[in-house]
């Protein structure tokens, strides 16, 4: 369904892979066939980019900075108060604006935002906002289109509602049921809430028939379920939602580790390497290190290959993916996650993947949007909590001969939402 006769300006940002992630899977709904970012984009006033510029180095500068003992974790702390969520029971009304929220309604008052937004009103398409400020940007300035804000997390803070939420005419794209009952107690419209799920890479499903979801997750659980420990209980399910399996994987068993776009954790990669050193070297496993787009990343596990693999055999089984351009790395990443049985990585945006039929093994948290992600993958049982890395070798493969990354392979596969970016498309033709 990526042939449509109206699209939309698809604005993202820079902070983090998340926003840009989101944008990207729905490419195919832009305008001009281009992506804008709110961030970055041709005849900026510089007022504008410094205010950006800021806001994402300060978010970048902390988040790598918390592992610095005491003053880092205190730093992020005050950091992530001003987005924190807060508990969802007892139901009651958090329509009241944040801190936060007011702080960024001052700015966009003065100004910032409003030249972006008088470039979109030449041609008023619906706008699709991943990330809650552009939103507000869009409404503030008064665009004669319709805006939309998708969200890019399983639970969202206060700071994603306008400051008036029950005169906004900003529509939300939710991605779980949980942001959906969330935007009514921030006092959303429940006409301006569509429970969409979120916008997966098409390219990694295929048609309304899942042809090559399905084909990818046939092959992925040959490599996670080796003893049938999961296959032997739930066959008739696995036949009934995927058909015949082949006899044989076609790739062996190859597990994806993904560092966030500030490059933090980036330090678990060691731990998988040394303590996988013999399954790789015996070609049992091969790992796939994300680097994204950051050079110092790719350095870094660079120098850890190096001193742990000299040889041939670890080298050839082990892989860095970098890009310097986000886009491309953005394409890659979507085309290295087809072959990947097992994706490491915190809870972001990428939790979101699980639907893919891809288990989660789940890095600690950075922030309190990705708590509440962590917490959303193990009830759903898209996912399980890495245990201590340095013993990798031994629960890892446990995990794997008694089923349980299969059983969440499934899990994912059946309960996760996979059309999230056609439901959107149906949306903004439906408006």
């Amino acid at each position: 369904m990526q042939n449509t006769s109206k699209t939309a300006w698809i604005i993202t940002t820079s902070m983090g892979y998340g926003h840009q992630r989101t944008a990207y899977n729905l490419r195919f709904l832009a305008e001009t066939g281009k992506i804008i970012n709110a961030d970055n984009y041709d005849g900026m006033p510089e007022s504008d980019k410094k205010i950006w510029n800021t806001t994402s180095k300060s978010y970048e500068f902390i988040s790598s900075f918390k592992k610095v003992p005491l003053i880092g974790s205190l730093a992020f702390y005050i950091m992530d108060q001003f987005q924190k969520i807060l508990d969802f029971y007892p139901k009651r009304d958090l329509s009241k604006p944040t801190v936060q929220l007011k702080q960024t309604y001052a700015l966009i008052k003065k100004g910032w935002g409003k030249d972006l937004i008088e470039k979109l009103k030449q041609n008023p398409v619906p706008i699709l906002s991943t990330f809650f400020t552009t939103a507000f940007m869009a409404e503030y300035f008064e665009y004669p289109g319709e805006i939309f804000c998708i969200i890019c997390d399983s639970d969202i803070s206060r700071a994603w509602a306008p400051l008036d939420p029950k005169t906004s005419k900003i529509k939300y794209l939710a991605s779980t049921s949980r942001v959906a009952e969330r935007l009514k107690l921030y006092g959303i419209k429940e006409e301006n809430i569509f429970l969409t799920g979120y916008p997966l890479p098409l390219e990694n499903i295929g048609s309304e028939n899942e042809e090559i979801l399905k084909e990818d997750l046939k092959n992925r659980l040959l490599n996670l379920d080796p003893n049938k420990a999961y296959f032997k209980n739930y066959e008739s399910l696995i036949k009934e939602r995927l058909g015949d399996l082949p006899e044989k994987s076609d790739h062996k068993l190859i597990l994806t580790f993904a560092v966030g776009g500030a490059g933090a954790q980036k330090e678990i990669a060691s731990y998988i390497l040394k303590g996988l050193q013999k399954e790789i070297r015996g070609k049992e496993i091969k790992i796939i290190l994300i680097a994204g787009t950051k050079e110092k990343v790719k350095k870094y596990f660079e120098d850890i290959i190096k001193k742990i693999g000299k040889d041939e055999n670890f080298k050839e089984s082990v892989e860095i993916v970098f890009e310097a351009d986000k886009t491309d790395y953005l394409r890659r990443f979507n085309e290295v996650i087809r072959k990947t049985d097992i994706l490491w990585t915190k809870p972001s945006e990428l939790s979101f993947y699980a639907a893919l039929g891809l288990p989660i093994i789940i890095a600690p948290t950075i922030g309190s949007q990705e708590k509440f992600n962590r917490r959303w993958l193990l009830k759903s049982g898209f996912g399980l909590s890495q245990e201590n890395p340095s013993y990798v070798n031994q629960w890892l493969f446990d995990w794997i001969n008694k089923g349980y990354l299969a059983e969440a392979a499934m899990q994912g596969f059946i309960e996760g939402e996979h059309f999230g970016a056609t439901n959107i498309q149906k949306i903004i033709l439906q408006n």
